[in-house]
């Protein structure tokens, strides 16, 4: 395959831009992704648009891409609108790196932008209703919140205010890992200390407030297991990325000391496996996809940032991605191994938790942070030494897993 490389990127801060416009979000991405790297938008060959909630949450369906934009200066190029639930921004990444591969140009864009913060948040956590089989919610619903049947439930662990269904699916799968292999709800409780305590010092999070496991256990709940500080929250934002194959960096003269090459790029889909088959998600399979086509493993990582909408989906992410075994992350991360830091430091931008999630743009806010770490611009949140390092993407449930998981792994 023909190497592929990561020439510019940038994001927005994650949070609630209430008074700013989805076309004004997307533009300070790509401006910031062209600064980067050191092209202008006549470069660009092709663009890959992630928007998951243009249609429903503004309106605009069918063409969101080409009119966002057209209002920040890109035309006459093919553009593509992509939507793969919350896994929308790295399959555009994805497909990029796909027509770069396929020699259909030498120079791509990947956006993403959202914007979900409206007055009627009712209807913006509708937008999760859809992420299933609309046709058998009611029965996909059912078969999935029995997953935690078996562990007793606290009185007064449930949230009077409205949540999305998938917190309870959330819930569910962490009672099922309590159940079959001990994990604690304090373990699930340090995996979200640890990641509001890198956020810290990410300049992009939505979140800035270091919480302590103690704290985390306190603060209000959602449902069993889970309190408010484990979950990701709306979050208005956008990221882009400009891709280049080795003749694409030569034609915009870019500075090949700071470009970051995809060693992996890895979209998978659902199996309709059994709960007791952990070897067999999509997850775990995509991993092993991704490390095959790299020619690298997990002890090869050295950093790593994964899918965590509740704090259980990194201890889920963890086992998937060849970490720990299964079973393993729940007692890993009480030990500090997933800490900037520890042995194999993951989510050091915060995490979706605390970064935020704005969906068509948060697997791209995640390569950002890798980019930022393997060129060694992190920081207070620097893993030192990193070369190395993958993403984990997944968006919708099918069956009993996600419905696309995305795997990238970037090599300096």
């Amino acid at each position: 395959m023909n190497d592929v490389y990561i020439a510019g990127i940038a994001m927005t801060v994650f949070g609630r831009h209430l008074e700013r416009s989805l076309d004004d979000l997307a533009r300070e991405a790509l401006t910031g992704a062209l600064k980067d790297a050191g092209c202008d938008r006549a470069d660009l060959g092709a663009a890959f648009y992630a928007g998951m909630t243009n249609g429903p949450l503004q309106g605009q369906i069918s063409i969101p891409g080409q009119v966002v934009f057209s209002k920040i200066g890109i035309e006459g190029i093919p553009i593509y609108n992509v939507e793969n639930a919350c896994a929308s921004g790295s399959s555009a990444f994805n497909l990029a790196v796909q027509s770069l591969r396929a020699g259909t140009t030498d120079v791509a864009l990947a956006l993403g932008a959202e914007k979900m913060n409206i007055p009627d948040k009712a209807k913006a956590f509708a937008i999760f209703e859809g992420g299933w089989d609309v046709s058998r919610a009611e029965e996909n619903y059912q078969m999935l919140v029995k997953m935690g049947e078996g562990v007793e439930v606290p009185p007064d662990t449930t949230s009077d205010q409205p949540f999305s269904k998938f917190m309870e699916i959330y819930a569910a799968m962490c009672r099922l890992h309590m159940k079959t292999y001990g994990t604690t709800q304090r373990q699930i409780a340090a995996i979200s200390a640890k990641n509001h305590t890198h956020s810290v010092h990410n300049p992009f999070s939505q979140f800035r407030k270091p919480f302590t496991i103690d704290e985390i256990l306190a603060a209000p709940p959602i449902i069993y297991p889970i309190t408010l500080p484990m979950c990701a929250p709306l979050s208005d934002g956008s990221a882009a990325a400009i891709i280049c194959t080795e003749a694409g960096l030569k034609r915009i003269g870019a500075d090949k000391r700071r470009c970051i090459r995809v060693a992996a790029s890895v979209i998978r889909s659902f199996t309709h496996r059994g709960l007791d088959q952990p070897q067999l998600s999509v997850g775990h399979l995509a991993a092993n996809q991704a490390y095959e086509q790299a020619g690298l493993g997990p002890s090869d990582m050295h950093v790593a940032e994964v899918h965590d909408a509740s704090a259980m989906g990194e201890i889920l992410q963890a086992e998937n991605l060849g970490f720990v075994p299964f079973g393993g992350g729940g007692p890993a991360a009480e030990r500090g191994e997933f800490t900037v830091g520890g042995r194999i430091p993951i989510n050091a931008s915060g995490g979706l938790e605390s970064k935020g999630h704005p969906l068509g743009a948060t697997g791209l806010g995640q390569l950002y942070e890798l980019v930022t770490q393997l060129r060694g611009e992190a920081g207070a949140r620097q893993v030192e030494g990193a070369r190395n390092a993958i993403q984990e993407n997944g968006g919708g449930m099918q069956g009993v897993e996600e419905a696309a998981v995305a795997i990238h792994i970037l090599s300096k």
